[in-house]
């Protein structure tokens, strides 16, 4: 847990740099960061956050990890929820006009973010914080005001908006708000850093600049990068499926991280674990290279990490406990949660159980693989196409090697 910045005054710049920096993709400017840890004083540590979607996914928790790791060097952090900017909508990365949320929405997914952020961090150095505590009073005056500290010709050295202006492609006045807002909730809160991903890197220094402007001192931003996701080439997103909700189960947590490549292992090792220090990262690699560790033994220690950060230890143990019955045959597969299909009281065929479990996306696809002798019930191969499953049928069945549910059938309605 966190410890009061008087007692970890020990604690060396150089080190502390140190686990600041990990998996960090630039920090603006290093000398400032460095010299703003020598201050007798927590610093304010802000990161903000759009409610676009109710649930988090690993992807957002690795600001959160890097905003846990300056908790732990006894700072405080503010986590800022942009119930304001969120119904702007950040057209970051977007090639077109993104579709403001409604205020109903926004504020519906700020109250899950809320709850599901002091999984990672310390409540204790938690300030939740909502943009509209001072966007709600600006006048139309004051939003003028703001909105003339920068040109349009500024605003177009962003990398987006640079692109959809030479592809004449429509942006809304409403658009270039976003980074002064952003940039403005840095005044508002007076951050000494700010954290975000390398897509907001423009957005972070439009808060510099602000601050400079209302005579602050100008905050250190620091940029990390996009995660990931299962693809292991796209960034993690919901909508391309990618992802590991915090909130999912724990054996999908653990199902899902083990499918990973092992190139990917070590990037979210880097990002997402606390346990595993670099420097044992260092002594894993040659582990690795020398054959004396099975990667999948360390990516299953990530996993339980992972599954442990979020659901506590006991779930984490139960569902490592669930894979390895599953996978390797170790153990006893009562330690899987149980999903329930509702099938036809006549039964039903493998192809189309599979399918309604979820572990093929068609019957065509099953039928294939029962060909290629990928379908196991309860460890065995299974090849029979014919035989009916009837409600009552309950086993874990399986699709390759890291693919498997364990099933009750009922009968359907």
């Amino acid at each position: 847990m966190s410890t009061p910045l008087s007692d970890n005054a020990f604690v060396p710049v150089t080190d502390a740099i140190d686990l600041i920096g990990r998996g960090a993709d630039e920090i603006l400017k290093r000398e400032e960061l460095e010299a703003r840890l020598k201050l007798d004083r927590p610093l304010r540590i802000k990161a903000g956050f759009d409610p676009t979607a109710p649930d988090l996914h690993l992807g957002h928790t690795v600001l959160l990890n890097k905003m846990r790791q300056f908790q732990d060097l006894g700072h405080q952090v503010i986590f800022l929820i942009g119930d304001f900017t969120g119904m702007i909508g950040d057209p970051t990365g977007k090639n077109a006009t993104r579709k403001p949320l409604t205020r109903e929405d926004v504020l519906a997914n700020a109250q899950t973010y809320a709850e599901q952020v002091f999984k990672v961090l310390d409540r204790e150095r938690t300030e939740v914080r909502f943009n509209s505590e001072w966007f709600g009073q600006m006048s139309a005056a004051d939003m003028i005001r703001l909105a003339s500290q920068h040109t349009v010709a500024r605003m177009l050295e962003r990398d987006d908006f640079a692109k959809r202006y030479a592809a004449q492609q429509p942006i809304a006045i409403h658009e270039f708000l976003y980074p002064l807002v952003q940039g403005y909730d840095s005044v508002a809160l007076k951050a000494d850093v700010e954290l975000g991903g390398t897509d907001q890197k423009f957005n972070l220094l439009m808060g510099r600049g602000l601050q400079e402007h209302f005579g602050q001192h100008a905050q250190v931003v620091l940029t990390m990068p996009l995660l990931e996701g299962l693809d292991g080439v796209n960034k993690m997103s919901k909508s391309l499926g990618n992802y590991i909700g915090i909130s999912e189960p724990a054996i999908d947590i653990v199902t899902k991280t083990m499918k990973i490549d092992d190139t990917l292992m070590w990037r979210w090792i880097e990002l997402l674990s606390f346990e595993i220090t670099l420097a044992e990262v260092s002594q894993l690699r040659r582990d690795i290279d020398q054959g004396t560790l099975n990667p999948r033994d360390l990516k299953l220690r990530l996993a339980h990490e992972l599954a442990s950060r979020f659901h506590g230890p006991a779930a984490a143990e139960q569902a490592v406990a669930g894979w390895n019955a599953a996978v390797r045959g170790e153990g006893d597969t009562s330690a899987l949660p149980i999903t329930a299909v509702a099938v036809p009281r006549d039964g039903i065929r493998i192809a189309a159980l599979l399918t309604a479990a979820g572990l093929t996306a068609s019957n065509s696809e099953a039928s294939r693989k029962l060909k290629e002798r990928a379908v196991r019930i309860d460890g065995e191969v299974f090849e029979d196409a014919q035989r009916l499953f009837a409600p009552g049928f309950q086993a874990v069945l399986a699709v390759g090697k890291r693919t498997f549910v364990r099933i009750s059938l009922t009968a359907a309605d």
